[in-house]
């Protein structure tokens, strides 16, 4: 569990609350039903509308990754590309195919095959950089969606209000019902500015870091394959990646 994102969500909440509370206003008043349903389906509305299928889905499913910190493995990984370095330079690239076999990620898999392959070692970087980039335009399409909800709730929120005040408007002959138009009104306005800037873009931000993490461990291993292909000495590769360590 990512404990920082559970407490900054809550010191958020409780900023608002507290403040609200001191202003003397009652808390029941920031609850509106209304508001929040135009707001969210609004937002989300405009977000599914630019966005594929493919790409929304994902990116609700990487919500997760805000709430569990991301597995460091590189230690794991650097052992284990000093291992295929020791045994690839005692028996060969082609060799290696015992520890591909044990390895379950793709990614791991498909570098040790193009080194069984005896794939140069430019040729490991340029097909390996192409995978990259495109695994890294998927992640970041993906994650757009929390940075497009951020950009879309505020101005969804002013649609509220304007919608609450239409309320009003009509029903100026009926002051019992002026008070809930006003409320409605105000309150969307609140929803859209603190779910854009206390939730969807902190969530963006977030998974920002989170696929920054991942380019970087892949970056790391392909600097491992490169330099295994190029028969470099086992004591240079772990140098190489232990620069990835700090």
């Amino acid at each position: 569990m990512d404990w920082s994102s559970v407490v900054g969500l809550v010191v958020a909440l409780i900023g608002i609350i507290a403040g609200q509370a001191i202003e003397g206003g009652h808390i029941g008043s920031l609850v509106q039903p209304a508001a929040f349903i135009i707001v969210l389906c609004g937002t989300f509305g405009a977000v599914i509308l630019q966005t594929n299928t493919k790409n929304f889905i994902a990116g609700i499913k990487m919500l997760r990754q805000v709430f569990t910190l991301p597995v460091d493995d590189r230690q794991e990984l650097a052992k284990r590309a000093n291992t295929w370095s020791t045994y690839a330079r005692k028996e060969g690239l082609f060799m290696l195919e015992s520890y591909m076999n044990r390895e379950s990620e793709p990614y791991i898999k498909k570098g040790l095959q193009l080194m069984i392959d005896g794939t140069p070692p430019d040729k490991i970087r340029e097909i390996i950089a192409i995978d990259m980039h495109f695994h890294e335009m998927d992640l970041r399409n993906s994650a757009k969606i929390w940075s497009a909800a951020g950009g879309y709730a505020p101005t969804v929120g002013i649609l509220g209000a304007v919608l609450g005040l239409i309320h009003v408007m009509e029903n100026l002959s009926d002051p019992s019902k002026l008070g809930s138009g006003i409320a409605v009104a105000f309150v969307a306005t609140i929803y859209g500015v603190a779910l854009a800037n206390l939730v969807f873009l902190p969530i963006a931000n977030k998974l920002k870091n989170h696929i920054q993490f991942e380019m970087m461990r892949r970056e790391m291993l392909l600097n491992a394959w490169v330099s295994i292909a190029k028969g470099d000495h086992p004591n240079v590769v772990a140098e190489r990646l232990f620069s990835y360590m700090k």
